[in-house]
Formats: C-alpha cells, sequence, structure tokens
C-alpha cells in the first residue's frame, strides 16, 4: 500500500514538476515583499529560496546523476544559507551565492534541454519557457549581489531600498530582465554595468529565440496532424 501511495505521489509529481517549480519562484518573487512585516525577512527569504533549490532540481532529476548533483551542491547550499543565521561571514555568504548560481545554471540548462527536445507545444513547455525567463531575473539578482559583497559600492540603491539589499536586486535584475530601466538602482562600477547589459541582452534574446521556437513546433506539429 504504501509502495502505491509513493509510487502515484512520485506519478502525480512528475506530472506537474514544472508547475510546483513555478509555483514555488512565484511564491519567492511576489510574496516576500508583502510579508515582511509579518516574518523575519531574511529567515522568509531564506525558506522560500530553499524551496526553489530543491523544486528546481526536483524538477530536472532523472536518475542517479541528478541525485548526485542534489547531494554535491544543493545539500552543500542549504547549510551555507541557514548557518548564516548564526554566523554573519561575508566570505560565507560569497559561498552560499555562488553555489546557487550554480544550482540555477545547470537547472537552467536542463530545462532548456527539455524545451528544446519537445516536439509538441505542452502545457509542460509554457511553464518551463516561463520558468527559464524567471529563473534568469533571480540568478542574475544574486549575481548582482555578489558583486557588491566583493566590490562594496558597485551600485546605487535607492532610499528605501538599502535595508532590504536581497528583494532590491531581485528587483533590479527583473528591471533589467524586461528593460524598463527605472534607475532608483543604478551600476557605479564598469564591472556592475557589463553586468546589467549581459543580463538585458540574453533577456531580448532569450524571448526572441524562445518564441521562435514555440511557434516553429507548433506549426511543424500542425502541419504532421494535416497529413500531407
Amino acid at each position: 500500500m504504501n509502495k502505491g501511495f509513493f509510487d502515484t505521489f512520485r506519478h502525480n509529481f512528475a506530472k506537474g514538476k514544472f508547475l510546483y517549480f513555478l509555483i514555488s519562484i512565484l511564491l519567492y518573487i511576489l510574496l516576500s515583499p508583502f510579508l515582511k512585516n509579518f516574518f523575519g525577512i531574511h529567515t522568509l527569504l531564506d525558506i522560500f529560496l530553499s524551496a526553489v533549490l530543491v523544486s528546481g532540481i526536483c524538477a530536472v532529476s532523472e536518475g542517479k546523476y541528478d541525485t548526485l548533483i542534489m547531494v554535491i551542491f544543493v545539500f552543500p547550499t542549504l547549510v551555507t544559507i541557514w548557518v548564516l543565521h548564526f554566523i554573519q561571514l561575508p566570505s560565507l555568504a560569497l559561498v552560499s551565492n555562488c553555489l546557487s548560481i550554480l544550482i540555477f545554471g545547470y537547472t537552467m540548462i536542463r530545462i532548456l534541454g527539455f524545451i528544446f527536445k519537445s516536439k509538441t507545444v505542452t502545457s509542460d513547455v509554457i511553464f518551463a519557457a516561463i520558468l527559464v525567463y524567471l529563473l534568469i531575473g533571480i540568478t542574475w539578482g544574486i549575481i548582482f549581489r555578489s558583486m557588491e559583497t566583493v566590490q562594496p559600492g558597485s551600485f546605487s540603491i535607492g532610499e528605501g531600498l538599502e535595508q532590504y539589499q536581497r528583494i532590491a536586486f531581485t528587483y533590479y535584475s527583473f528591471v533589467t530582465l524586461t528593460t524598463l530601466g527605472y534607475g532608483d538602482i543604478s551600476p557605479l562600477s564598469p564591472q556592475a554595468g557589463t553586468l546589467a547589459i549581459l543580463e538585458a541582452i540574453i533577456g531580448q534574446l532569450y524571448l526572441a529565440v524562445l518564441i521562435a521556437r514555440l511557434v516553429g513546433t507548433h506549426i511543424s506539429h500542425s502541419r504532421k496532424n494535416k497529413g500531407p
């Protein structure tokens, strides 16, 4: 009976893994700023970030190799994230950021592989495409935060955002990714400016290539269904 339950759970999770992953990311992005007055903001962000990291690897896990990746990278990342609540070390925070970047990068590569191997445009493909775009924004937010840790003063942060740097850099990342450019946060160093330019270029190229891929896949599938 237990085996049947776990098989059913595994099957249901596999069917909706990208949707669950998408929900965890949206919770991380959207809810954290609104709940900061009810919970400790750093604790809340780390809860959501932990959920995103674990659900991301679970979403792309397909064998022993992926499980090994989870053990090697995800577990140490989670440990460093929560140890930082007790020991405030900039070097440890930087290690945690770097590990998170590696995990998200690996996750994006695996999801992109799924998108470009798909022969039809299904809901999973659409969810996967949205996930990659959101992961680009989150990852670049961590990169910007790491840059500020390594080179303090790399960014000019507007009044009211300084005490919430984690939220501020995620916000700045998505503003850059979508090329809105509000100007309340801006790069001051050449390195920070280059990273901002690179994210903006990646965001625009991703949308262009992705839309072309999805449209091409849909047209190809439609022609096959119509036959000669």
